[in-house]
C-alpha cells in the first residue's frame, strides 16, 4: 500500500488551501470506471516520474521536474490500458510497473530505466475482464497478485504469480466480483494481507494462510443501490488500523482493519465516489462521478472544500511531494483528459 512517496510525508498541511495549478499534459486518456490510470513516483535515480496512457495504447513517461516526457511505448497493449501500479524491487534495486489491459486480459511488467519488457501474462482469466493487479514481496521473492470482475455462474479466485508468469498459488474462498487489490503489510504481526473492494463490501485474506480474514460490511444498507467499492486504502493511528473505502452509494466507510468494526461512515455525494487518497492522516481526498474532487476532515466527518476538477468523472487522484510546490495533488478525468497539478495556494 506504500511508495516511496508516502502520505505519512504530509504531516502538517491543512490542504483546505488547495488550488488548480496547471496542466501537466492534455493528451491522456481514460476508460469510464478504472482507477490507477496513472501513477507517479520518485524513482531510485531521484527522478519523479509520471506514467500514463493515451489513445494509441502508449505508455508514457513524464518528468513532472523537468516537465518533459522521457519515453512513449506506442501499442504497448493490444486493447486499451486501463491501470498502472509501481513497485520498488528492493531485491534487484530498480523501479518497476506493471500495466493492465483489461480487455485482451494481460499484465505487462516493465522496468522503467530503459521500459525493458520483463515478463507479459496473458489470458489470466476468462472473460468479461481483468480489473486490478497490484506486485508485492514475500520472504524475499516477488510475485504479482489479480483479481476479476465476475458475474454469479464464472467468478474466479484471486491468482498469485511468479516473476516467472507461473501461477503459484489461488486464494480460497476469493471467488467474488472484485474491482480493486492490493497488499497491505502489518509490520507488528509481520504478516501480508490481501485487500479487496468487492460488491456491497471490502475484504482482507491473510496470504500465509491462504483464508478469509475479514470481510468488511454495513448492516445499514439500501439493498436497492449499488455498494461496491472501487477504492480502498489503508491509514494506520497510532491507536487503530483504519481500512477506508469508497463506494458507489456516495459513502466513504471506515473499518477497524483487526476486528472489521465499522468506524464511521461519511456521506460524500450522491454521486459513484472512485480513488481516494489520504493528506496527512487527517484528510482524504474522494474522486466522485459529479466532476468534482471532494476534500474530507477525517476528525469532523465533513466535506471542507469541493474542487471543480474536469470535464467529466473524477477517476484517479494521487498526493505527491512536489521539489518546487511541496504537498500537492495530481488528478484524472474519464475518456479524454488533461492530467492536473493541484497545489496550496501560498
Amino acid at each position: 500500500m506504500e511508495s516511496t512517496l508516502k502520505n505519512s510525508f504530509l504531516k502538517n498541511t491543512v490542504p483546505k488551501d488547495i488550488i488548480f495549478l496547471n496542466n501537466i499534459t492534455n493528451d491522456s486518456y481514460s476508460r469510464y470506471w478504472f482507477i490507477d490510470i496513472f501513477i507517479i513516483f520518485k524513482s531510485i535515480n531521484n527522478i519523479l516520474y509520471l506514467i500514463f496512457t493515451n489513445r494509441n495504447k502508449s505508455i508514457i513517461s513524464y518528468n513532472i521536474i523537468d516537465n518533459k516526457r522521457i519515453n512513449e511505448i506506442k501499442n504497448a497493449h493490444e486493447n486499451y490500458i486501463s491501470s498502472f501500479r509501481y513497485y520498488l524491487d528492493n531485491i534487484n534495486k530498480r523501479d518497476l510497473i506493471i500495466s493492465i489491459s483489461s480487455n485482451d486480459l494481460n499484465i505487462k511488467l516493465w522496468n522503467i530505466i530503459n521500459f525493458e519488457l520483463i515478463l507479459n501474462i496473458k489470458n489470466i482469466y476468462n472473460e468479461p475482464c481483468l480489473e486490478s493487479a497490484c506486485l508485492f514481496n514475500n520472504n524475499s521473492q516477488n510475485y504479482i497478485i489479480t483479481c476479476n470482475a465476475k458475474y454469479e455462474d464464472d467468478k474466479e479466485p484471486i491468482k498469485v504469480f511468479d516473476f516467472k508468469g507461473n501461477q503459484i498459488k489461488e486464494i480460497n474462498d476469493s471467488y467474488d466480483y472484485a474491482f480493486y487489490i492490493d497488499i497491505y503489510y502489518d509490520n507488528y504481526l509481520s504478516k501480508n494481507y490481501i485487500i479487496t473492494g468487492n460488491i456491497d463490501y471490502a475484504k482482507s485474506y491473510d496470504y500465509n494462510e491462504n483464508k478469509l480474514y475479514h470481510k468488511y460490511c454495513d448492516n445499514k444498507i439500501n439493498n436497492d443501490v449499488d455498494h461496491s467499492h472501487f477504492s480502498i486504502i489503508m491509514n494506520k493511528k497510532k491507536e487503530v488500523i483504519e481500512l477506508i473505502g469508497s463506494s458507489c452509494d456516495g459513502n466513504i466507510r471506515i473499518w477497524n482493519f483487526h476486528s472489521s468494526l465499522l468506524l464511521n461512515k461519511i456521506k460524500v455525494s450522491n454521486r459513484i465516489l472512485r480513488e481516494i487518497c489520504l493528506w496527512n492522516k487527517e484528510y482524504l481526498f474522494a474522486g466522485c462521478d459529479d466532476k468534482k474532487i471532494k476534500l474530507i476532515d477525517l476528525n469532523s466527518g465533513k466535506i471542507i472544500k469541493e474542487l471543480k476538477a474536469h470535464k467529466d468523472k473524477v477517476l484517479s487522484i494521487k498526493t505527491i511531494i512536489h521539489p518546487k510546490y511541496g504537498e500537492c495533488l495530481i488528478s484524472q478525468g474519464a475518456g479524454n483528459s488533461s492530467i492536473k497539478l493541484w497545489a496550496i495556494k501560498i
